[in-house]
């Protein structure tokens, strides 16, 4: 993973409220590939159904804490099953 995607998710990880639009689309696309965008929703594709969905707005310059919130649960899940992949 490259330095500044690393940075910006340890960024995230410590201030979930704090976060810049641009940091939280450029990870997410890092993690999940480019974003489908309807009216002002970024939205990611995940290789599992349901949640956690990633969805992302931008709120007054800057990303939501939820949905910050639901971008880590994601990147946690997507890292658990890669990690599964690689056991097996």
């Amino acid at each position: 993973m490259a330095k500044a995607i690393q940075k910006r998710l340890a960024d995230i990880r410590s201030n979930p409220k704090s976060v810049s639009f641009s940091d939280a689309l450029a990870v997410a696309e890092h993690f999940f590939g480019e974003s489908r965008i309807s009216g002002s929703h970024h939205i990611f594709k995940t290789p599992w159904p349901g949640d956690p969905r990633i969805n992302l707005q931008k709120s007054k310059g800057g990303a939501k804490a939820y949905q910050m919130r639901q971008l880590l649960a994601a990147i946690d899940k997507l890292t658990a099953i890669k990690a599964g992949e690689m056991e097996g």
